[in-house]
C-alpha cells in the first residue's frame, strides 16, 4: 500500500514542482519587482549555502536554473527585435552563445551533482585465481629518458609474475628502445607502419597478446605499485565490466600552474574532470576511457573491434562503443599512477586542439543522442563533454560583444540597462554561487574563463571542419620530456589572438569613453558596455600572462618526498637521514650532526620504504648545514629500478597530493586573477621592444 502511495505521490509532486517552476520562469515583473525579488532570492540563496548536506545543494542547484531559465525566457520574449537589422543578426549571435552556455550550465550540473565515490574490492586471497594482465605502454617520438621510469615501474606492480607481461609499443622503432627493453626484461613489439597512431598501435599488439585483461600507460604516466591490485578486483565482480579508468594525475606543472606560480596551490585544469566528473559519469555507468591509466577486458575491447580508430579520440569512442554494447565501465578515484604535464603553452594548445577536435568528429559520427544501446544518463554524459569543446565561438561572441555598441552603436540588447541587470545578475550571481559550492574543491570561480579564453580562438576552425568533415585532420603526439627552458621569454606566436583580443577590447574601451565624455550615448548602456569590456581585458590579460614561459633548468622535476634514509659514508659508518625531495636526477636531505661533506664526495644511500631498502650511488652537489644536495651518477638498471621504486611505486605516493589546496572563495580567486593579470600586464610592457630569444620561437626575452 505505501509503495503504491509512494508510486502516485512522486509523480504528483514532480508535477506541481515543474509547474510552480514554470510558473516563476514566466511571470512578468516590472524593473524593480524583478530587482528586489532577486534581491530576497540571492540573499536566501546565501543563507542555504551556509548550510551542509546534498540536500541543500540540490536547492541551490533547482534555484540557480529557475533564475537561468528565468532570464533566458525573458531574452527571448522581451529582447529580440521582429524586424530584420544589423542589431538583429549580432545579437542573434551573443543570444545563440547565451543558449549555449546555458545548456552548458545545466549539464553540468548534471554531471556534478551527485559523484559516486566508489572504493577499491578486494582480490581473492588465493592468486591463482587473479587473471593474466598485459601491460601495453606505447610509445613514438618520446625520449627514452621518460620512457624508462613507466618501465621500470611497471616490472615492479605487485601481481604474480606468471600472469603479468610487460610490452613496450614502440612506434618509432628504435633501436635503444630495443636494448632498453631486453635489458629491463620487458617485451618489445613494433609493427610496419603507424596506422591510426596511437589506436593503431595499441591494436596491433592486441593482436600479438593474451592476457585477459590490459592495462595502457601513456609513456610518461608511472604506475604504483598497488595499481593492478588497487583495480582488478572489480572486474572479478562485475563480468560485464569492460573498463575501469583511474585519474590521470600529474607531478609537473601544466603550463597555467607554472607560468603563473599556482602549482598545488589552484586546483589545475583536468582536476574537475577527474575529480567530479568522472565519479559522476560514474553514478551513470558513463565513465569514460581516458586513453592511459586504465584497464580493459581484451573480450570486451575485441567484441568492439578493438581501439576506436574513427576519431583521433579514439579512447572516448571506445568507452562510447562499449556501453553501446552493454557493457559496463567504472571510474576509480585514487590516482595510482603519474605522469608528465603539458610542458609549454604551446604544447598544450595542440594537446586540447586533437581533444577538441578528436570529440567533435564522434559527435558527428556515432552522436551519443543517436544509435541504440544507451540510456538517457548515459547520452547525457557524452552529450556534455562533446558540447563543452564546441565553446570556442561562443567564447569569441563574449569577449568581443561589446564591440557592437560601442564602436557600431548596435543595440544587440533590445532592452534597457535596468532591465537587462535585473535579469541577468540573479542568472550570474546564483550560477557562480552554485558552481563554487559544486565545483569549489576542484576548480576555483573564473579559472574556466582563462581556460577556454586561452584555447578559444584555436579550436574554433578545427572543431568546425571535424562538424562538416570528420575524417580531416592528424593525430599528434604531444611532446614530453624536452622541458628546458633557459630563460624567460614571452611567446608572441602562441599569444597572437589574445593580444589580439585585448586590442580589439582597448578600442572599445577608447571609443566607450570618449562617448561618455562627449555624450554620444546613454549612460546606462555605456556603463554595462565599458564593465562588460573591462571585465573582458581583465580575463584577456590574465590569459596572455600564460604566455610568459617560465625559466625551467631542471629536465627532472623535484617531487617532495620524506622517506627514512641511511647515508653510508667512506669510512664505513652510517648517518641517518630523510629525503626532502627526490627527482630522478638526485635529492635533497635532512640530516643532523656536525659531519662536513664536500661537492664530489662519493657516498651510498639507502632509501627505505614498505620494508625494503633501496640502495643508490650518490655524489655530493652541496652541503649547507643540514640539508645535503646529492646527485644519482650513471646507474645500472637494477639502481635506476632501485629509484622508480621509491621515487614514483609507493602506494601512497600520490594520495595527499591535493591537501595544501585551498576551496574555492569567489572574491578571493577573482582578486587572484586581477592580480595575476596586471603583472602580466605589466610585464609585457617592461619588455615590449626585447627580441625574441634564440630557441624560443616567437617568443620576446
Amino acid at each position: 500500500m505505501r509503495a503504491s502511495i509512494g508510486g502516485v505521490v512522486r509523480p504528483v509532486a514532480a508535477f506541481l514542482g515543474l509547474a510552480m517552476l514554470a510558473l516563476v520562469v514566466v511571470t512578468p515583473l516590472e524593473i524593480r519587482d524583478q530587482a528586489v525579488l532577486g534581491a530576497v532570492i540571492f540573499a536566501f540563496a546565501l543563507i542555504l549555502n551556509r548550510f551542509a548536506g546534498r540536500l541543500a545543494t540540490l536547492a541551490l542547484i533547482v534555484i540557480s536554473v529557475a533564475a537561468s531559465t528565468r532570464y533566458l525566457y525573458w531574452r527571448l520574449t522581451m529582447t529580440v527585435a521582429a524586424e530584420l537589422s544589423a542589431d538583429v543578426v549580432f545579437g542573434g549571435l551573443l543570444l545563440l552563445a547565451e543558449l549555449y552556455a546555458f545548456t552548458m550550465l545545466l549539464l553540468g550540473y548534471f554531471q556534478s551533482l551527485h559523484p559516486l565515490e566508489r572504493k577499491p574490492v578486494p582480490l581473492p586471497e588465493d592468486t591463482r585465481r587473479w587473471p593474466s594482465v598485459d601491460v601495453f605502454i606505447p610509445t613514438y617520438n618520446e625520449p627514452l629518458a621518460v620512457v624508462r621510469a613507466t618501465v621500470l615501474a611497471a616490472k615492479a606492480l605487485d601481481w604474480p609474475a606468471d600472469k603479468l607481461n610487460i610490452y613496450l609499443l614502440d612506434d618509432g622503432r628504435r633501436d635503444a628502445f630495443r636494448a632498453f627493453a631486453a635489458q629491463a626484461g620487458v617485451g618489445y613489439l613494433i609493427r610496419p607502419d603507424n596506422k591510426h597512431a596511437k589506436a593503431g598501435n595499441l591494436n596491433a599488439a592486441l593482436g600479438r597478446t593474451r592476457g585477459e585483461f590490459i592495462a595502457i600507460f601513456d609513456c610518461d604516466h608511472v604506475p604504483t605499485r598497488s595499481f593492478l591490485q588497487t583495480t582488478m578486483g572489480w572486474f572479478l565482480r562485475d563480468k560485464k565490466l569492460g573498463m575501469l579508468q583511474t585519474p590521470h594525475h600529474f607531478y609537473s606543472p601544466d603550463p597555467f600552474e607554472r607560468n603563473l606560480r599556482t602549482f598545488r596551490n589552484v586546483p589545475n585544469e583536468g582536476e574537475l574532470f577527474y575529480g567530479l566528473i568522472q565519479p559522476t559519469n560514474d553514478l551513470w555507468n558513463a565513465a569514460f576511457f581516458c586513453g592511459s591509466c586504465a584497464v580493459l577486458r581484451r573480450s570486451a575491447l575485441e567484441d568492439v573491434g578493438g581501439v576506436a580508430v574513427e576519431t583521433v579520440t579514439e579512447d572516448a569512442h571506445t568507452a562510447l562503443k562499449m556501453h553501446r554494447k552493454g557493457y559496463n565501465t567504472a571510474y576509480l578515484s585514487l590516482p595510482q599512477a603519474a605522469g608528465l604535464a603539458t610542458e609549454s603553452l604551446s604544447a598544450h594548445v595542440g594537446q586540447r586542439i586533437r581533444w577538441a577536435r578528436g570529440m567533435a568528429q564522434i559527435f558527428r559520427v556515432d552522436n551519443p543522442l543517436l544509435g541504440r544501446g544507451l540510456s538517457l544518463p548515459q547520452r547525457l554524459c557524452y552529450l556534455g563533454a562533446m558540447l563543452h569543446f564546441l565553446y570556442g565561438i561562443p567564447r569569441l561572441i563574449f569577449l568581443t560583444a561589446p564591440l557592437g555598441y560601442l564602436v557600431f552603436d548596435l543595440h544587440i540588447f533590445n532592452a534597457i540597462p535596468l532591465a537587462v541587470l535585473a535579469h541577468w545578475a540573479p542568472h550570474m550571481a546564483h550560477a557562480l554561487v552554485t558552481n563554487s559550492r559544486t565545483q569549489g574543491g576542484f576548480r576555483h570561480s573564473f579559472w574556466s574563463e582563462i581556460y577556454e579564453t586561452c584555447l578559444a580562438a584555436y579550436i574554433t576552425i578545427p572543431t568546425t571542419i571535424a562538424l562538416l568533415n570528420p575524417k580531416a585532420g592528424t593525430f599528434n603526439v604531444t611532446a614530453k620530456g624536452a622541458g628546458q627552458v633557459d630563460s624567460i621569454f614571452f611567446d608572441r606566436r602562441i599569444a597572437m589572438p589574445y593580444l589580439a583580443l585585448c586590442g580589439l577590447n582597448l578600442v572599445a574601451l577608447g571609443f566607450g569613453v570618449w562617448r561618455l565624455a562627449t555624450g554620444q550615448g546613454a549612460f546606462g548602456v555605456l556603463g554595462v558596455n565599458l564593465g562588460w569590456t573591462a571585465y573582458n581585458l581583465l580575463i584577456l590579460a590574465a590569459t596572455a600572462a600564460v604566455a610568459w614561459e617560465t625559466r625551467q633548468v631542471r629536465q627532472k622535476h623535484r617531487i617532495p618526498v620524506k622517506l627514512p634514509a641511511m647515508l653510508r659514508l667512506e669510512d664505513g659508518r652510517t648517518l641517518r637521514c630523510t629525503t626532502s625531495d627526490l627527482s630522478l636526477g638526485g635529492a635533497s636531505l635532512s640530516l643532523g650532526g656536525d659531519r662536513t661533506f664536500h661537492r664530489g664526495d662519493a657516498l651510498h644511500l639507502s632509501i627505505f620504504t614498505g620494508g625494503d631498502e633501496l640502495p643508490l650511488p650518490v655524489q655530493v652537489v652541496r652541503h649547507d648545514g643540514g640539508a645535503l644536495r646529492v646527485r644519482f651518477p650513471h646507474l645500472t638498471v637494477d639502481e635506476e629500478s632501485h629509484l622508480v621504486q621509491a621515487l614514483f611505486s609507493r602506494a601512497d605516493a600520490w594520495l595527499g597530493w591535493r591537501k595544501q589546496e585551498q576551496r574555492d572563495r569567489p572574491v578571493a580567486a577573482f582578486l587572484q586573477i586581477t592580480g595575476k593579470a596586471l603583472a602580466g600586464s605589466f610585464r609585457l610592457l617592461r619588455h615590449r621592444r626585447a627580441a625574441p630569444q634564440p630557441g624560443a620561437p616567437g617568443g620576446a626575452a
